[in-house]
């Protein structure tokens, strides 16, 4: 039997929206014929039906387990039974901090090709290709899994876009072997990250890069970004540099902007790993002096000048 599952998370009774993302992923590594089943462990995963019924997904498999939150001993074993019932050729999670408990030693004890914080992948001559970062990001690197009949893939969040609502597909219950944990939940602390922005979630965003030349200038486009209505954001060696949160920057080893229909880029000059979390944006202006800069290759609309010119009109007009 061949075909592809992914995992889907839940924690405290709601579905992690990183669960539909792994469904698109899956999109582009299906074969012809080839079904797509999501597979949902819980307490009650009869109740995540219909958050799952999405386009793309050929089955549902409901997976009942004794403990209603995640727990590593009993994520390796019950989803170790399903591909050792089901024989995949691919299994998607998500590269988070629940599949750091068991992805890697289930990869480990059943031998399967395996690789983590993947943001592409696709088939090439019939085999696996995953592409995640290398070097603290600096490169991209791609993998294979030269005689793997099996691999497991953990993909990084807010990458893919999430598919529509679609008719239910088909529900199967999967009976998984019941092991005694070595963990268990005990609460949930929600923890303040310092800076509530949601880069991931912004529909418009005023991005900032090393072009506006030092800290002290980024006042002046914050406040910009509150009189238009944008969400500020920012380049990677703006947040290396700590002059915004980490939170706010976008790009590969950030956030994908994977929800922005306006991007305003300014001071930007379009490094490939910026460019890698703009890839779901619709509508792209780019203001920099650098004509030749590679952020205007992405853009639909493009300016060529003074950044803090450019941006002093804009605040004039609101």
């Amino acid at each position: 039997m061949s075909g592809i599952v992914v995992i889907a998370e839940q924690r405290r009774g709601e579905l992690r929206p990183v669960s539909l993302e792994l469904v698109s992923t899956a999109q582009a590594l299906r074969r012809p014929g080839e079904e797509v089943s999501v597979a949902i462990l819980g307490k009650a995963p009869e109740s995540f039906v219909k958050a799952l019924s999405v386009v793309g997904v050929d089955e549902i498999v409901t997976v009942k387990v004794a403990s209603p939150e995640f727990d590593p001993d009993t994520f390796e074993s019950a989803v170790g039974a399903l591909i050792a019932a089901r024989t995949p050729d691919v299994i998607l999670t998500a590269h988070s901090v629940d599949s750091f408990g068991f992805a890697a030693a289930l990869a480990t004890r059943l031998g399967l090709g395996f690789a983590t914080d993947v943001f592409n992948a696709a088939r090439i001559d019939g085999e696996i290709v995953a592409t995640r970062g290398g070097y603290g990001q600096k490169v991209n690197v791609e993998m294979d899994f030269p005689g793997r009949s099996t691999v497991l893939l953990a993909i990084r969040g807010n990458v893919f876009k999430a598919p529509e609502q679609a008719p239910a597909p088909r529900v199967t219950a999967f009976d998984a072997p019941q092991v005694a944990s070595r963990a268990a939940a005990r609460e949930f602390i929600e923890l303040s990250a310092g800076d509530d922005v949601d880069m991931a979630a912004a529909e418009f965003i005023l991005a900032i890069g090393r072009g506006i030349g030092d800290e002290a200038k980024v006042p002046q486009f914050r406040e910009l970004a509150d009189a238009i209505g944008a969400t500020l954001g920012c380049s990677r060696p703006i947040a290396d540099a700590g002059w915004l949160p980490k939170s706010r920057q976008v790009g590969q080893s950030g956030k994908t902007a994977s929800a922005c229909k306006l991007y305003i880029a300014m001071g930007v000059s379009g490094a490939i790993q910026h460019l890698a979390g703009m890839k779901h944006v619709s509508t792209i202006v780019a203001v920099n002096s650098d004509a030749e800069a590679s952020i205007f290759g992405v853009a639909k609309y493009g300016i060529v000048g003074d950044i803090f010119e450019i941006a002093d009109e804009l605040r004039r007009l609101f």
